[in-house]
């Protein structure tokens, strides 16, 4: 009897050591995945996110992110996403985060949360020197616009004008150069880049965008920790003058 009690007693005391190296695995795996946030980017909007010479990713937001994670204290996984699928991907869980250069409005409200803005822009329209596409004389007119972007949303709002969106606005560039289209709707910190290109090119209207600003989106009530830090972050970054220096080498006004 003493046997079979003390074998008992042996096997209670590895099922409960077993159960303890189970729980102990949990908690560690569970830290591990709060230390890696995957930040979901569409890398084809300079100066905010690109791929460079060297293939890598690069941007006014790729090095901003970074300055808020070493604050923090988490490590970033950039993930390369079109732009019209950045919410789609937050919503099934295959990134943790948006910095996009995104808008924060109030239809985008009803499915992520925002920080608070980090920079705001307004809506720019681009046209070919020597063309008499105004403001008066959209009707009948082609746009280009980027797809799933604020200008997307305003350019749906103009009279008589035919709406071309495109995965990228270097698409709309091109066509715009080669007739297909008569004018751009795009933010302004993107079209004075394309401007300073394209020496073809000229504005001839911006108006407000009619959002808070860019903003780093995460999955609704989710996150509301994380935003906090990330919100307090961005005012020691633009009270110290990290910020302005970022966005400086970028060329941002």
């Amino acid at each position: 009897m003493k046997k079979i009690l003390s074998f008992l007693a042996f096997m209670l005391f590895f099922v409960g050591c077993d159960n303890n190296a189970k729980q102990d695995n949990t908690q560690v795996g569970d830290a591990a995945k709060t230390q890696v946030i995957k930040v979901g980017m569409s890398m084809d909007y300079p100066p905010f996110e690109y791929i460079d010479d060297q293939n890598n990713p690069a941007g006014f937001d790729v090095e901003l992110i970074k300055e808020i994670s070493n604050m923090i204290g988490f490590e970033v996984s950039l993930q390369n996403i079109s732009f019209d699928g950045l919410i789609p991907a937050l919503k099934a869980g295959k990134i943790d985060a948006i910095m996009s250069a995104m808008s924060a409005t109030d239809d985008r409200r009803k499915s992520v949360d925002f920080t608070d803005s980090y920079y705001t822009t307004e809506n720019l329209f681009i046209r070919k020197k020597n063309t008499d596409v105004t403001q008066d004389t959209f009707k009948g007119k082609q746009v280009g616009v980027q797809l799933g972007t604020v200008q997307e949303m305003a350019a749906r709002t103009f009279n008589g004008v035919n709406v071309v969106p495109a995965d990228n606005i270097l698409s709309s560039i091109m066509a715009l150069k080669t007739g297909k289209i008569d004018f751009i709707l795009v933010d302004s910190s993107i079209g004075y880049g394309y401007l300073k290109q394209n020496e073809d090119l000229e504005e001839f209207l911006k108006l407000p965008d009619g959002s808070e600003g860019f903003s780093i989106a995460f999955d609704k009530d989710k996150h509301n920790d994380l935003i906090a830090k990330i919100n307090n972050a961005l005012k020691e970054l633009k009270a110290n003058g990290k910020f302005d220096e970022i966005a400086k080498k970028y060329d941002l006004r």
